[in-house]
C-alpha cells in the first residue's frame, strides 16, 4: 500500500464521520422542538405549586382559591364539625367507587387522614363534584352539614366524603403542607 492510497483512506473515513456528524446534528435540531412540545407549558408550570396566606381565615369559614385551573377549598373547621367528621366511622360511609378495592370503604376516608393538620382543623380540597365537576355550595350546606351539589344533588358532610347522591367518590384532597403557620402550600 503506498502512501498515497493511505492518504485517500484517512480522507474519506474523515468524510464518513463528518457525514454522519453532521447528520446527528440535524436529526436532534429535527427531533428536539418534537419532544420539547410535549412538556408542560411555561404557565402551567408556574402554577404547578402556590403559596396561599391563611393566616385572615378564622374557625368555621372558607377560602377558595384557584390552582391548576379548578377550585380548591380551604376550610377552618369548628369544633362541632371537626367532632361530626370524626364521630362517622368509616363502614357507615357511601363505598368509595373510586377507591383501590370497591367492595368496602376507603380507608384514607377517615377524618383523621383527610385533614391537613392532626387537630383536624385544616381540610383542603379540590372543590371539585366527583360526579360531573360541578362547584359544591359549602359552608354546613347539604344533609351532613358540609357541602351540597345542587347540580344533582349530591351531599358531602364536613370532611369533603360522599354520603348521598350519584358522586362517585369522595372530593379529591391536593398535596398540600404548611410552609409556616400562616402559609399552606398546594402541590
Amino acid at each position: 500500500m503506498s502512501h498515497a492510497e493511505d492518504h485517500e483512506g484517512t480522507r474519506r473515513d474523515f468524510l464518513y464521520y463528518a457525514t454522519a456528524g453532521a447528520g446527528a446534528v440535524a436529526t436532534g435540531a429535527v427531533v428536539w422542538p418534537l419532544v420539547n412540545q410535549m412538556n408542560p407549558a411555561a404557565d402551567v408550570r408556574a402554577l404547578a405549586s402556590i403559596r396561599v396566606d391563611v393566616s385572615g381565615v378564622e374557625p368555621g369559614t372558607q377560602l377558595t382559591v384557584k390552582w391548576l385551573g379548578k377550585p380548591v377549598f380551604i376550610r377552618r373547621r369548628t369544633a362541632e364539625e371537626i367532632e361530626a367528621g370524626r364521630a362517622v366511622s368509616v363502614e357507615e360511609l357511601t363505598i368509595d367507587k373510586g377507591a383501590q378495592n370497591a367492595n368496602k370503604p376507603d380507608a384514607d376516608a377517615a377524618d383523621e387522614n383527610r385533614t391537613l393538620d392532626e387537630a383536624g382543623e385544616w381540610l383542603v380540597m379540590i372543590g371539585v363534584c366527583t360526579h360531573l365537576g360541578c362547584v359544591p355550595i359549602g359552608d354546613g350546606a347539604g344533609d351532613f352539614g358540609g357541602w351540597f351539589c345542587p347540580c344533582h344533588g349530591s351531599h358531602y358532610d364536613t370532611a369533603g366524603r360522599i354520603r348521598k347522591g350519584p358522586a362517585p367518590r369522595n372530593m379529591d384532597v391536593p398535596v398540600a403542607v404548611f410552609a409556616d403557620e400562616n402559609t399552606i402550600k398546594l402541590g
